[in-house]
């Protein structure tokens, strides 16, 4: 099993931070209502030894007032406490959600591609929702139990240091007990944490609408159910080791602190000097003091188990950045691109050697290869969707790395392959690439792709659901609402990555035609696989292996005879993806 990943106290401390103020006001009404809390044994003690045997009514009475006060007093303090604490939790909480969330926005696409979705899922809602109850309220416990412990001890020394000494004889075993049930908690917490990602990720894989259809078709829908419901009896297993983790050891702690106060009246018997009232009050006092020392102990236990959870979250924030931000922006963009002796390798395996290329501002550019060949990795260099290992990518003469993210996404519009749509509506995933963008624009940018005349012919128009990742409509109709959005993003780069793969004949004509005339004044690399994208482009370049072998107009590289002019000539639409 592999090691977790530690939590140094010191770290979760600095989570709360920002809030030092609110927890000094929380601390404060924990240590007021402690204090306030043991005047009532003193009066206890009063009534007994005093006022009762004295017959004074007007003392019994003003007693009786004062521990009535007493209760109110605290209850109060404990309400205003409450809302506090849990208010600085909730916020902390708040907090980590937002930095695992914008973190992992940071990250490069390499990452994604090497982690289950699921698994991300589970590391924001079950680790973070796990740490709930430690966060919104421990914190704010362990300040009160151990002040009311304190205090407590403090009172009962002061009633009687002899019968103080007893009741803590048994604290150091206590103590430890505790920690090797908190070590044996966090152990099935870690394992527990990873089994519902391992479900996260088999729900969100398996009941996708992808997924469904691929259980269906397949004839594997009852075995999916079946290691779903395998995987869930473990989780439901683990919940019980959880619960029973070091329970009897636990129940012996609180078996021996129910019988302390007997063994207090014990030696009491054999003590002189010692008054009634006196003895009822330390009882009363020893009472309260087990209540906060077993809660002390517990919340020992349950802050070893959070300490599994804060250490998966912070891994995920511990991940390195590859791919940072640069300051420059740009103006007046021409668009010329250059790739310059770029390398490239996911990891010992290079996939893109020596690539030495260059595309004038408003040229087009088209890259085809074989399968494999390295073709949608080198566009995705340009919106350094990954960065080069070796060398560099640039934009009027500018290193993409030295500019910042918003001047990138604004220079460079991206059509992929995987097309993705928001499950919202039209309207709201085309103003996903401009949200000022008025009606008039979206439907311009549709008609540009034409995909308009169809969404104008739906129930509710651009207010019409798409569905889940989109299932509403055609591949075709997909990946023209994915053209229109980057057409409404209006760039003066564009890398379309198999933009018309999806499309059939006809439709690929007319997105073709659109395409060409969004395409007039704007630098265009276009990965494609059906000789009408390919053929008109001012210049090909062919890649094999990672390199680039051939390089010419289409014209050009038919009269050589050579890579290309062999891909052509199979006449198979496939041989270009």
């Amino acid at each position: 099993m592999a090691e977790e990943p530690r939590a140094p106290i010191g770290r979760i401390i600095r989570l709360f931070g920002a809030y030092r103020g609110r927890l000094a006001v929380v601390a404060l009404l924990i240590l007021l209502s402690s204090l306030v809390g043991l005047a009532s044994p003193f009066l206890l003690r009063e009534v007994l030894d005093v006022a009762i045997p004295a017959r004074d009514a007007g003392l019994l009475t003003l007693l009786a007032l004062g521990m009535i006060l007493v209760a109110i007093t605290t209850t109060v303090f404990d309400v205003l406490q409450t809302l506090v604490s849990t208010t600085v939790g909730q916020r902390v909480m708040h907090d980590l959600r937002v930095s695992v969330y914008a973190h992992l926005q940071r990250m490069s696409l390499a990452f994604f591609t090497r982690t289950r979705t699921g698994e991300v899922q589970s590391r924001i809602a079950n680790d973070i929702g796990g740490m709930q109850a430690v966060v919104t309220s421990t914190a704010a416990s362990l300040v009160s139990n151990l002040t009311t412990v304190i205090a407590t001890v403090v009172a009962m020394a002061a009633l009687d240091w002899r019968l103080t000494l007893l009741s803590l004889a048994l604290l150091p075993v206590f103590v430890w007990i505790s920690r090797k049930v908190g070590a044996e908690r966090k152990r099935i917490t870690s394992e527990r944490q990873r089994k519902l990602a391992g479900i996260a990720s088999m729900v969100q894989e398996s009941l996708s609408i992808s997924g469904i259809l691929l259980g269906r078709t397949m004839g594997r829908s009852a075995e999916l159910t079946e290691r779903f419901a395998r995987s869930s009896h473990e989780l439901a297993e683990l919940g019980v080791a959880t619960s029973m983790a070091g329970r009897w050891r636990q129940a012996s702690i609180q078996l021996v602190m129910a019988a302390m106060p007997a063994t207090i009246y014990w030696a009491a018997g054999h003590t002189e000097a010692i008054s009634v009232g006196t003895l009822v009050a330390f009882t009363t006092l020893q009472t309260s003091l087990f209540r906060p020392m077993v809660s002390l102990l517990r919340l020992g236990v349950e802050v070893q188990t959070s300490l599994a959870l804060f250490g998966r979250i912070f891994e995920y924030l511990d991940l390195p950045v590859d791919i940072q931000p640069g300051t420059r922006e740009l103006t007046d963009v021409r668009g010329e691109v250059r790739f310059e002796q770029v390398d490239f390798s996911y990891g010992d395996t290079p996939t893109l050697t020596g690539i030495d290329l260059t595309v004038p501002a408003g040229s087009s550019l088209a890259i085809v290869g074989e399968t494999g060949s390295g073709k949608t990795t080198l566009s995705y260099l340009l919106p350094r969707l990954y960065d080069v290992t070796g060398g560099r990518v640039t934009i009027d003469g500018v290193d993409v790395r030295e500019l910042t993210f918003e001047t990138l996404s604004a220079t460079v519009g991206v059509v992929s392959q995987e097309t993705y749509l928001f499950h919202a509506s039209v309207a709201d995933n085309l103003r996903f690439a401009r949200p000022s963008a008025t009606d008039e624009e979206l439907q311009a940018a549709a008609r540009a792709a034409r995909i308009h005349d169809h969404i104008a012919a739906l129930p509710d128009g651009y207010d019409t659901v798409v569905g889940e990742r989109g299932y509403r409509f055609s591949g075709g109709e997909k990946q023209r609402l994915a053209i229109a959005r980057t057409i409404l993003r209006d760039p003066p780069i564009l890398v379309l990555d198999e933009a018309t793969s999806a499309l059939d004949t006809q439709t690929e004509k007319a997105v073709q035609e659109a395409l060409d005339a969004l395409a007039k004044g704007r630098t265009t690399i276009t990965i494609a696989h059906r000789l009408s994208t390919v053929r008109d482009a001012d210049q090909i370049v062919v890649l094999d292996h990672g390199r680039i072998v051939e390089r010419g107009t289409h014209d050009e590289l038919i009269a050589r005879g050579g890579h290309y002019a062999a891909l052509v000539s199979r006449d198979q639409p496939a041989e270009f993806v």
